[in-house]
């Protein structure tokens, strides 16, 4: 649960009559006092930074209630213990010299408020871009760069919650602008809160033949590939489990599949939440466009002044000595080309369905030699402990030169017998014993200095 992370008291300073100054004082507390070091500021420094801030505020935005403070430097205290006790504050001593920091967890929720401050904006093509990039290079060197797959999922499912969002911003600008009377606020909110801030940076390049959507079937295909390819699943799979990313390797292998799986959804079923962004993009134009065309009253005596300028033209005697007439152009008159025309509809991306994936029995054969050979080739304190309990059945020491080598597992064991003391962080210290004897092994297998191994007293 959150609360079992965070303070009960967290959100208090944001509740109150001063959640403004709270507020703005959070901020500036994040960007100027923790923004660009690691180190904890003295307390003093952070009431004096405190009391700077407050300068630029009046009495009634810092207070919270009568019992606040007048004087500056009862009420910087006062503010500093208002967000101590809340918890985003953590007071500790570091050589008898009180210190302050952010607490961990409310950092991370300031992050958070900091960036929903900002109000950014993502860019299509930087997103696609992201996910492209991560894709790419997971499957290029599946067994140093597993992580990037993760990372390409995460992209992924960042982007579709943009667009998620993006969408119920554009509708909420929608029905505040239908609910306004006046024409000239409407046009403030659609081009300064519609159009500015929330329409993402590259939106019109989707029209272009140079929009970012074009790398789109690049990332379909990379990852319909790779979940076809089991090497490189197994590669990935083994990547994940051996930085200490999974709990075993079919877990891993069930996670590399479903990032795989949720990364082809996530960019094969974006087009639906594409079209309801542009429904509403060409929705409010038509309504704007409908707004500035009826603008202007109409004028009742428009007619009659046009009859009254063509009795005026035929009233003069002749044509050749009338003027002009002002009121005729040389320029063609206005058309159909030059109507509004609502917004086209985007052709639907033509995909093709994924084949299901059939194993090979060549490459499941290859893959179980491969298990088997890393099974028979990996010393494992069980394997040690087995081979050693077999030539101390009689409970005699065993020197080195005296144990038959019969095949290349025996071997595999036996050259890391010497290295038993300090092999596996000394886990078979404590049941074998080893000591140094004089000559050498000469066994046609190798040559090395002899030693002897018995079972440890206390077993």
């Amino acid at each position: 649960m959150l609360f079992s992370h965070l303070s009960h008291d967290l959100f208090k300073p944001l509740a109150s009559p001063s959640r403004a100054f709270n507020a703005a004082l959070l901020l500036h507390v994040r960007e100027k006092l923790f923004g660009d070091t690691m180190e904890p500021l003295r307390k003093s420094e952070f009431l004096a930074a405190i009391g700077d801030f407050c300068a630029g505020w009046t009495q009634g935005e810092i207070a919270d209630d009568e019992t606040t403070p007048v004087d500056p430097v009862e009420r910087r205290s006062a503010v500093y213990r208002r967000f101590l006790d809340a918890g985003w504050l953590v007071e500790r001593r570091e050589r008898y010299v009180p210190v302050v920091d952010l607490d961990p967890q409310a950092r991370l929720l300031l992050e958070e408020l900091a960036r929903l401050d900002r109000g950014e904006t993502r860019s299509y093509g930087g997103a696609v871009l992201d996910v492209l990039g991560a894709l790419e290079s997971a499957t290029a060197n599946p067994a140093e760069r597993s992580e990037a797959l993760s990372n390409a999922a995460k992209a992924a499912r960042d982007f579709l919650g943009h667009l998620r969002g993006l969408a119920g911003s554009m509708r909420k600008i929608e029905e505040r602008i239908l609910a306004e009377d006046d024409l000239r606020a409407a046009f403030r909110l659609y081009f300064e809160e519609f159009v500015e801030r929330h329409l993402v940076s590259d939106y019109r390049t989707l029209h272009t033949r140079f929009n970012p959507f074009r790398f789109r079937s690049g990332i379909v295909r990379e990852a319909g590939r790779a979940l076809r390819d089991p090497l490189t699943v197994r590669a990935l799979a083994e990547g994940a489990w051996r930085e200490g990313r999974a709990a075993g390797l079919d877990a891993a292998e069930r996670t590399v599949r479903g990032e795989l799986t949720e990364i082809l959804a996530i960019f094969e079923g974006l087009d639906r939440h594409l079209d309801v962004v542009s429904d509403i993009v060409a929705r409010m134009e038509r309504r704007i466009a409908a707004a500035v065309r009826y603008e202007g009253n109409r004028d009742s005596a428009r007619i009659e002044r046009t009859a009254a300028a063509l009795r005026a033209v035929g009233s003069v005697a002749g044509v050749a000595t009338a003027p002009p007439p002002p009121i005729l152009s040389g320029r063609m008159p206005l058309g159909p080309p030059h109507l509004y025309a609502p917004r086209m509809k985007r052709r639907a991306i033509v995909t093709e369905p994924l084949p299901d994936a059939t194993g090979d029995p060549a490459i499941d054969a290859f893959v179980e030699a491969k298990d088997e050979f890393r099974r028979r080739t990996t010393v494992t304190p069980e394997s040690i402990s087995a081979f050693l309990d077999r030539l101390l059945a009689e409970g005699r020491p065993i020197r080195g030169s005296g144990i038959r080598i019969s095949d290349v597992d025996a071997f595999v064991i036996f050259q890391r017998l010497r290295e038993i003391d300090v092999l596996f962080d000394g886990a078979l210290a404590g049941r074998y014993r080893l000591s140094r004897v004089e000559g050498r092994i000469t066994n046609g297998w190798l040559d090395c200095p002899d030693f002897a191994v018995e079972r440890a007293q206390h077993v």
